[in-house]
């Protein structure tokens, strides 16, 4: 099986490519288990001081691939699974894990960055995306939450209310108004160019001391994470596990028209 992530370092900067163009790099569970893989790579490679992530082909990604899930639902479980509740999943740590990491990592957008896509790209400290970039938190069109952490960054960048309507609706937004919302950091030509700019300028500082700032922004930027972290994935289960979720999957496959009434939460 190809790679779904691909992973070199060069010159110190670590790329990491979402590598499954053919399917707009939709997230399966070897999706998961390769960005863990390398995050675990990053974490012990002290040559490393910035981490650039892409995706291969027409978009970043898509979002989850949610045939694949549903086709193997113990995967998919074993994904939200985790000992201690204010923990973060295998699900979440594909976002939160690259906060966790000592250096700077920078998510270069194009296309589309649906769902479980814009997940992995909030977890980056720094969202550079082309003009034609199109965001959604599009986990609402499935009936589902948005559970892998990116909530974590949606409350530090946006006003709440527009972070709430962009979870609930699964609205579409473009670069220039993702930009104007705090969802990116800048639009621009050539993200890619723009972001080894960036880790330019960076190379001239001290690790230490931007790791000391990152961790001071991010590990300890809000409290109350790890009880986010766990409403999350206990919303999302009570969900999954609802009828409302399979009707809203059937809805965007045309054979569904209306949800049942709201349950109390």
């Amino acid at each position: 099986m190809e790679d779904r992530i691909l992973y070199q370092v060069r010159d110190g900067v670590a790329y990491v490519t979402l590598n499954r163009p053919e399917k707009r790099n939709a997230l399966d569970t070897a999706s998961f288990k390769g960005i863990l893989a390398v995050q675990k790579k990053i974490a012990k490679d002290r040559g490393v001081r910035a981490v650039i992530l892409s995706g291969a082909g027409e978009d970043f990604c898509s979002g989850l691939d949610v045939k694949s899930m549903l086709s193997q639902p113990r995967k998919a479980v074993e994904l939200l699974a985790k000992w201690l509740p204010w923990q973060a999943n295998k699900a979440q740590r594909v976002s939160t894990g690259w906060r966790d990491l000592p250096v700077p990592v920078f998510a270069v957008l194009h296309g589309r960055t649906w769902g479980g896509g814009l997940q992995v790209a909030l977890g980056a400290d720094f969202r550079l995306a082309t003009p034609n970039s199109d965001l959604s938190v599009m986990e609402a069109r499935w009936g589902l939450i948005p559970d892998m952490g990116g909530s974590l960054a949606l409350r530090e960048l946006m006003a709440a209310d527009q972070a709430l309507w962009l979870a609930m609706s699964a609205e579409r937004v473009d670069a220039k108004q993702a930009l104007k919302l705090g969802l990116l950091t800048e639009v621009c030509d050539d993200p890619l160019a723009r972001a080894e700019a960036m880790v330019a300028t960076l190379a001239s500082r001290s690790p230490d001391t931007v790791a000391a700032v990152k961790g001071l922004f991010r590990r300890r930027a809000l409290p109350g994470a790890g009880r986010l972290l766990a409403s999350e994935t206990w919303r999302q289960i009570r969900v999954m596990l609802g009828k409302n979720q399979r009707i809203a999957v059937a809805r965007q496959q045309g054979k569904e028209k209306a949800y049942l009434p709201r349950k109390s939460w």
